[in-house]
């Protein structure tokens, strides 16, 4: 079911389905880069500060980091299991398995090591960094997410539904424009 951009119009010529698919690797390619970059050890610090706070399993310290940094950081289950397991070989963290689910909390030597940790929790730093970084991210985003919404308005909207979100993406340009020639 592949159709294509009116004809002289934006994209004309382009099948809507590549540009769909072009559309979705460009979002996970920018997915990927904007603020999944932490440096090095601070897995490591951020699974020894959430478990001093509580037991948790793995996707619950992926998904709690991902919170706390308002989405800047998701640290893959990757990154986040074998931290553990090193955690559990130099004997900082214990495992309980419950429900098929293993629960990690810190052991005496993993709770000094926490207590030993040092100025902000890795968390508060990565969104800091979207915050600073948040006008280089914000912006390519949105018009990935605007792409999106275009191309799906081009595969189920009606011609004049089509006319209308043209009309509206020609606005949106001429509005950006106007907004690099204020200074």
């Amino acid at each position: 079911m592949s159709q294509s951009f009116p004809a002289g119009g934006f994209g004309a010529g382009l099948n809507t389905d590549s540009m769909w698919q072009a559309m979705e690797q460009l979002k996970t390619v920018f997915e990927k880069r904007v603020g999944t970059r932490v440096g090095k050890g601070e897995v490591r610090t951020a699974v020894l500060a959430l478990l001093a706070e509580q037991p948790m399993h793995g996707y619950q310290i992926i998904r709690e980091i991902e919170e706390r940094t308002a989405g800047a950081w998701k640290p893959s289950a990757g990154s986040v299991y074998p931290t553990l397991q090193l955690l559990a070989d130099e004997g900082l963290v214990s495992a309980e398995e419950s429900n098929g689910r293993k629960t990690y909390s810190l052991t005496d030597s993993g709770r000094a090591e926490a207590a030993e940790l040092s100025g902000s929790a890795p968390w508060e730093s990565a969104a800091e960094g979207q915050s600073h970084g948040s006008k280089f991210a914000a912006l390519p985003k949105a018009g990935v997410e605007l792409a999106q919404a275009a191309a799906q308005v081009n595969r189920t909207g009606t011609p004049e539904q089509i006319q209308q979100a043209v009309a509206v993406i020609d606005e949106a340009r001429r509005r950006l424009y106007a907004i690099l020639a204020q200074d």
